[in-house]
């Protein structure tokens, strides 16, 4: 693609848009994202974007609707000032969870976002670990669906754990627990859980055997650490010997943090799709996913495979 490349951020993570630009040994765009005095967003595209191939990076984590506001006007401002394709780099996708109609009288806001992305002028997205793989089918523009999966591996995997068992939380995480269990080698437990009411979660049974092992609590997210800290009580009493957790996106709302310090859990290995503040009393290891991240974009950009990337994990 005879297409300049493009890589700009708003103001949701920008330290890891920095990290990518720097893996594709280019600059930051330039562009002015600030705030008038009523708090409305002030935007300016400050490079010329004429003809080029631009990348936003914004996860749409908290504060959630500042930064998915930021992401619309930017890519308003890009389509306006004539880029020839704009790419949102989602890494973390607000609103998933919200991803069907669960009950009466409830909206889908996955979707809803998903319309007001693609009304913006975005014309691709590449999202990591998704909450709900359908929510790529929400967007009516291509979507490349990435996985953190072996940035987690290679730590795990130099870790040189045995009697290793991976844990899904629930049901719905199966197929990525499984998956991950493949390329670890390891066994395979599933938690039961209800849910009773939102962000609340009962333990009813823990299907496998973790007696003895080393368990990895594997999910796509974790928000308040309320069902993680849960889980893993009910497989340290089940006789795992070490409890450590993995997730793509640590949100870590409210107390989250000082759930994890008191909980059974050795460590929370996470990425940096979310930024956090380092804190060296709690047990959350961030790993980044910026050179993948980086590669995904260099492949958009060049019309290669993305999936390809991930083949030798998902076999």
């Amino acid at each position: 693609m005879d297409m300049r490349l493009k890589v700009f951020s708003g103001n949701a993570n920008r330290s890891l848009a920095e990290a990518i630009a720097k893996e594709l040994k280019i600059e930051l765009g330039k562009a002015l994202v600030g705030r008038f005095s009523d708090g409305e967003i002030q935007l300016k595209v400050e490079d010329n974007v004429r003809g080029a191939d631009c990348f936003i990076i914004q996860p749409t984590c908290a504060p959630v609707n500042e930064n998915i506001m930021e992401l619309l006007i930017m890519a308003d401002a890009l389509r306006r000032a004539s880029a020839s394709r704009i790419t949102a780099v989602m890494p973390y996708y607000g609103y998933a969870r919200q991803d069907r109609k669960a009950e009466p009288r409830v909206p889908i806001s996955s979707k809803l976002v998903a319309n007001i992305i693609v009304a913006s002028g975005v014309n691709r997205v590449l999202a990591m670990d998704l909450h709900a793989s359908q929510i790529q089918g929400f967007f009516d523009i291509p979507v490349d669906h990435l996985y953190a999966t072996p940035v987690l591996l290679s730590y795990f995997r130099a870790k040189k754990f045995s009697d290793l068992v991976v844990v899904s939380p629930d049901a719905g995480g199966v197929e990525r627990a499984r998956n991950f269990a493949k390329n670890l080698s390891a066994d395979l437990a599933i938690v039961d859980k209800r849910r009773p009411r939102v962000n609340e979660a009962e333990i009813m049974n823990v299907i496998g055997e973790v007696n003895g092992k080393t368990a990895i609590i594997l999910d796509d997210m974790v928000d308040t650490a309320g069902t993680l800290v849960k889980v893993a009580k009910a497989i340290k009493d089940k006789g795992a010997v070490r409890v450590m957790a993995a997730c793509s996106h640590a949100i870590l709302s409210g107390n989250a943090r000082e759930k994890i310090l008191n909980s059974d859990i050795e460590e929370l290995v996470t990425t940096d799709s979310v930024p956090r503040e380092q804190n060296g009393k709690d047990k959350i290891v961030t790993l980044s996913v910026a050179a993948l991240l980086a590669e995904a974009i260099s492949r958009v950009h060049n019309n290669e495979s993305v999936s390809s990337l991930f083949v030798k994990e998902r076999e």
